[in-house]
């Protein structure tokens, strides 16, 4: 494939401010590829990085986007497991493969986090992502995408992924289990379905946006409770459970009374699962916790290789994320595919940003 020799990318300029620009394409490294990346979508880490920064973030002017899909068109030179015009989508995280928790497969808590010279890398957070017509990529964090799945599809594959990963944590076992997830928004949601399709017998979805929550109901949620309308978790909870609680308790939602929702919800003995990124300290009675025997876990992004079977769950049609999909732009217009998702303009959900349109 001809490869040119600069490209667009959405870069951060300045805190709050992205601007196209026009910069080098970069060369794969001897263990990267080099993508065309046809889809790449906005996340809420996005706006994050966006407006207040992140730990390891490279200097500015960088290019934003992680979650992306698209085809191979160079290899470097130690590659064999992927050829150009493979069509791919990646994970988030690369490790550095050196330090105790990358070895013990913790890679998304890497203890190198944003060294790149020690070989960490996370696409979009601490070096340039898919924000633009081409992207590299190591090789460990790539997956061929299935026939089944379209670039866009695949492009958010790291939302299911993140849903598997938390799952993942607290033991992979919900078959039979009555399971309570916090917040709508897409990992919610995902959460949800993931869940009903690992077998849980009860799914409980709670929040405030009755379109989302609708959307839940479609997505493998056996029951929604909108907080907005006066219905109360604790007590549906406890009215479909016998008074017992869920077993699981997944907190999507980060607002300042969810874990404390998710300590009312859960069942003696029964797990509590951090998923979002808090907006700031959250106070809580963790005696609850304690008195009770209540495990808790926390995980961050896509770990363990759950975007294989994302993918793989996706093909199967066991899980479709293609209904969190309600916007479409091309790179051009980047700040208003941004506006769309942040003011969640005629109910935005997912974004989605066509570097080659």
């Amino acid at each position: 494939m001809e490869i040119p020799k600069k490209m667009q990318a959405a870069q951060l300029v300045a805190r709050g401010q992205i601007e196209l620009r026009e910069v080098d394409v970069p060369v794969p490294g001897p263990d990267e590829v080099l993508i065309r990346v046809e889809a790449c979508g906005i996340c809420g880490t996005d706006v994050e990085i966006r407006d207040h920064g992140m730990p390891g973030e490279p200097p500015m002017p960088f290019t934003m986007g992680h979650e992306y899909a698209g085809v191979v068109v160079q290899v470097g030179s130690t590659v064999d497991e992927f050829k150009v015009g493979d069509r791919v989508t990646s994970e988030v995280h690369k490790g550095c493969g050196r330090c105790h928790n990358c070895i013990m497969g913790e890679y998304t808590a890497c203890l190198n986090f944003g060294n790149r010279e020690k070989g960490h890398s996370a696409s979009g957070m601490t070096v340039d992502g898919g924000f633009a017509e081409y992207a590299l990529k190591h090789v460990n964090t790539l997956y061929k995408i299935p026939d089944e799945i379209s670039f866009e599809e695949a492009a958010i594959i790291t939302t299911a992924g993140s849903a598997f990963y938390a799952i993942d944590a607290m033991g992979g076992y919900l078959a039979g289990d009555t399971v309570a997830v916090i917040g709508p928004g897409p990992i919610g949601l995902a959460l949800a379905q993931a869940a009903k399709a690992l077998g849980a017998d009860r799914v409980i979805l709670t929040g405030t946006r009755k379109g989302r929550l609708e959307m839940g109901k479609k997505m493998g949620a056996d029951y929604t409770v909108n907080i907005r309308d006066g219905e109360d978790p604790v007590q549906v909870v406890k009215e479909l459970t016998n008074g017992v609680g869920a077993d699981v308790v997944f907190d999507a939602a980060g607002v300042s009374n969810s874990l404390e929702d998710a300590l009312n919800i859960v069942r003696p003995g029964g797990a509590i699962v951090l998923v979002a990124f808090y907006k700031g300290p959250v106070t809580v009675n963790i005696s609850k916790a304690v008195v009770r025997n209540v495990n808790l876990y926390t995980v961050r992004g896509e770990g363990r290789r759950n975007v294989r079977r994302s993918l793989s769950m996706a093909a199967q049609r066991k899980i479709d994320l293609r209904p969190l999909i309600t916007h479409e732009f091309p790179l051009k217009d980047i700040n208003q595919a941004f506006d769309t998702f942040t003011k969640r303009l005629d109910n935005a959900m997912k974004v989605i940003v066509h570097p080659q349109q």
